[in-house]
């Protein structure tokens, strides 16, 4: 999809419009006002900007553009608010988009076809009999089963295909590509996946369905043809839709309960899901069987910044079927690689009675799952806590052990305050000095996952190189469904296009701003997106060097395509360390100036509406206010000019239009 789409919904849709089915609206001079739908208030402090196309809440601080209002409510990514948008406001896709819309959306009919027959099977026929009464004896309810389409998949080899198939018109090729089917190595035609299992359907958090997850009952057992059942758990395998490592079952249930408490806890069973979910803990959903991936991390910090782990752990390993310390360890350092850890503030264990499983807990004893789920214990401090279990540190070769286990996964902690807090615990539980535990962690220091160090792999080619060739226009333009360079101007405020070009083609700038610029404070969802990619590039604590192709390829592709145009643009950047400076300087104090612009026309509304209620204490509270401010915006404004006369360039509020001629990196 091409940012062309991006300019072009914004130019169809209005802001007032799509807030206002959401937030109950009243205008209020040139702007606005509503209470928060983010956050719990009772006055009014919420602003939609029409002239500005923009929406803030000067009580939680959120705020942005068309397509951040709608991924914030939505709690969707920008390529979805894309799409989302884009069907509303009548705005063609480009050609190989809209094939890729129709191909995902008939894979979905498909599924939907499947879950249906499968959930008649389970609850409508004498063959789903056994499966139901298991669920039964599991506690499951008849509306847990209806509410959530549970089904049954017969014994038969290819029952489903050929009904689809003869009945409703589904061609071979779309079971196949929806996971529910394969293709026969032994003789013509497909055969079906799942087969005398229990099926759970998969959603993505908009309730489009994406998989299929089955159940064996009881124990693994051998098929008259001596072909075994296979795992416990079987789900759909990578297909146009299904991406394990990015799914979580029942997070559309889950996301407005994980948003509410502000926790998301994961299990691993499908079942233990569901009996959270009718037990009244809405706010859990479930990996799949699999342990924390970065696209886990992103789909649930989406909606919170705290996750609680409640999978069957045992520190010891003793046990196969359990999560052991040594994966535990392996999570912790997943966890710290993630490039959205900037957006998770804490990672724990829910703690359970020993020997029960967490559906025994929440149907059983739902009050110790309640206050186990909602005061987990860090990871780290609980695998410092299991791992001195397991060596006496008493004896030497105990805090030896104790020490070499935990100092690697420590190592891999970016933060160093939470780094050291860790550090001081293991001190105590080992009864090793808290020096010695240092001089260990610093001695053993390397990089971690392959990650050089700055400078590494960095050819000498200027300081706009950085490790690849030049990004030329004219070829940017020739490839298939490229973007229009001029569409990209049209997408990003012009200060925005400037900073992010400045820092792509000089990236030692990066950590200038790092922790001065905070996402939220950049006017379009774009410009935000790039940003947020630059950091979760750099690490946590900015430690990882800029690789320019590694970078570009993990981007989105609308994202992606504004980075290579910032690239391919060939007006100049100043040559000179001082002129750079000088430019950075000036991007700042215009999205300073901006800010304090939407705060000083948030006070003026507030003012009319003091003056027309003939409130003299608050009318002149808000005069003050907006003296202060003028004198701020005065002040910036004086830095602004300074700075400019300082450094002698162009003023980044009117970049020249891109040609098509030369590239520059």
């Amino acid at each position: 999809m091409s940012v062309g789409v991006a300019a072009e919904i914004k130019s169809k849709l209005d802001l007032v419009e799509i807030v206002g089915e959401s937030v109950s609206l009243r205008k209020a001079g040139t702007t606005f006002k509503g209470l928060c739908p983010f956050h719990g208030e009772k006055t009014p402090s919420f602003t939609v900007t029409p002239a500005r196309e923009s929406w803030k809440c000067f009580g939680c601080g959120k705020g942005g553009d068309l397509f951040s209002f709608v991924m914030e409510r939505d709690g969707i990514d920008f390529p979805e608010v894309l799409r989302r948008l884009a069907a509303r406001a009548g705005v063609e896709l480009d050609e190989r988009s809209s094939r890729e819309d129709a191909r995902r959306k008939r894979l979905r009919e498909v599924l939907e076809q499947a879950i249906a027959f499968y959930h008649q099977v389970l609850t409508g026929t004498k063959h789903g009999q056994a499966a139901l009464e298991y669920l039964h004896g599991r506690g499951f309810t008849d509306a847990t089963i209806e509410t959530h389409q549970l089904g049954w998949s017969l014994e038969a080899w290819d029952e489903l295909s050929t009904r689809l198939v003869t009945k409703r018109g589904v061609r071979e090729d779309e079971l196949i590509d929806t996971g529910i089917a394969k293709r026969s190595q032994r003789r013509r035609g497909v055969y079906d996946t799942f087969r005398g299992r229990i099926i759970f359907p998969i959603r993505d958090a908009n309730g489009n369905p994406t998989g299929l997850g089955g159940r064996i009952l009881g124990a693994e057992r051998n098929t008259p043809d001596g072909r075994g059942t296979g795992p416990k758990y079987l789900h759909t395998s990578a297909t146009q839709l299904f991406d394990k490592s990015r799914t979580l079952y029942l997070i559309d249930k889950a996301k407005g309960a994980i948003r509410k408490t502000g926790r998301a806890v994961i299990v691993e069973g499908n079942t233990d899901a569901l009996m959270a979910h009718q037990a009244g803990f809405e706010n859990v959903v479930c990996s799949l069987g699999t342990a924390l991936t970065p696209g886990h991390i992103e789909l649930v910090t989406r909606y919170a910044p705290e996750i609680a782990l409640a999978y069957d752990v045992d520190a010891a390993g003793q046990s196969a079927a359990t999560f052991g310390a040594t994966e535990l360890s392996a999570l912790v350092s997943e966890i710290e690689r993630s490039p959205h850890r900037g957006r998770l503030t804490e990672v724990g264990v829910v703690r359970l009675p020993a020997g029960k499983d967490p559906d025994e807990v929440m149907r059983d004893e739902p009050e110790t799952w309640r206050k186990a789920a909602d005061e987990p214990q860090p990871i780290m401090e609980y695998l410092i806590d299991r791992y001195a279990q397991r060596h006496d540190a008493r004896t030497i070769q105990g805090r030896e052990r104790l020490v070499n286990a935990v100092i690697p996964t420590l190592r891999t902690i970016g933060d160093p305050v939470r780094r050291d807090g860790y550090l001081q615990l293991l001190a105590r539980r080992s009864g090793v000095d808290e020096r010695v535990l240092l001089e260990s962690l610093r001695r053993t220091d390397a990089p971690l996952g392959g990650i050089q160090r700055p400078g590494a792999g960095v050819q000498s080619g200027g300081p706009g190189d950085h490790g690849g060739r030049r990004i030329d226009l004219d070829a940017l333009l020739s490839v298939p469904g490229a973007l229009d360079p001029e569409a990209v101007r049209r997408m990003l405020e012009p200060v925005e296009s400037t900073l992010l070009r400045l820092i792509l083609v000089h990236p030692e700038r990066q950590e200038r701003i790092r922790t001065r610029l905070r996402p939220e404070e950049l006017i379009t969802t774009p410009a935000r997106e790039l940003w947020r990619a630059i950091l979760a590039h750099r690490g946590p604590d900015g430690e990882r060097p800029f690789e320019r192709k590694p970078f570009l390829d993990s981007l989105d592709p609308t994202v992606g395509a504004i980075a290579r145009t910032l690239y391919a643009r060939t007006d100049p950047l100043p040559d000179t360390d001082e002129g750079l400076d000088g430019a950075l300087a000036d991007c700042m104090l215009l999205l300073r100036r901006r800010k304090l612009d939407e705060l000083f026309e948030y006070k003026r509304a507030e003012l009319v509406e003091a003056e027309a209620a003939d409130d003299e204490a608050t009318t002149d509270r808000i005069r003050r206010e907006i003296a202060a401010l003028r004198q701020e915006r005065a002040d910036v404004d004086i830095l602004k000019n300074e700075n400019s006369l300082l450094h002698r360039r162009p003023r980044p509020e009117t970049p020249p239009t891109p040609t098509h001629a030369g590239g520059l990196a």
